[in-house]
């Protein structure tokens, strides 16, 4: 435990936290790309196929940005699971935004890796949990358990008790 009593919670509850996080993104794709193709009025999936990307990606940082901001998404309250800068007060939306940003990195290399190679969908599924399950244990070499990704923007997910009513 660090000098500042922040504590990481365990791998297992942070990945827990992600996958229900993941659960409920579900819905945000499923409703933005409802908006999205009413107003672009796209009647087949593969046209406006980048147009949809990077709309879901500006709707997914406003969705982050706004509630790491904030201290917490839905899930990350089920889980009792804050994020906070180092010094363990509330994040800016400008770090909320360095933090989404280099959160990608969960997503890119096994995307970049896919890109030249045309694997099957087998494959392309094998080979993005096997990134997710190594980017996920290699927090445990860092010194505080957090992911890289908090540990370059800045901030670090600690346990979170419920706020008293």
């Amino acid at each position: 435990m660090e000098s500042t009593g922040l504590v990481a919670p365990n791998l297992l509850r942070r990945m827990a936290c992600w996958m229900y996080e993941s659960m409920l993104l579900f819905g945000v794709i499923f409703i933005s790309g409802y908006l999205f193709g009413t107003l672009s009025q796209t009647r087949h999936a593969m046209d406006n196929r980048h147009g949809l990307q990077a709309f879901l990606f500006l709707v997914f940082g406003i969705y982050f940005v706004w509630f790491w901001s904030k201290g917490q998404t839905l899930a990350m309250k089920t889980w009792r699971i804050r994020v906070v800068d180092t010094t363990g007060q509330a994040i800016s939306q400008k770090r909320a935004l360095g933090r989404y940003v280099l959160a990608w990195v969960w997503i890119l290399p096994p995307l970049a890796v896919l890109w030249p190679l045309g694997l099957t969908p087998g494959e392309t599924g094998v080979l993005f949990l096997g990134w997710v399950a190594v980017w996920a244990l290699l927090s445990r070499f860092h010194p505080a358990q957090q992911f890289w990704h908090d540990a370059w923007s800045g901030t670090r997910l600690v346990n979170s008790e419920p706020l008293s009513r």
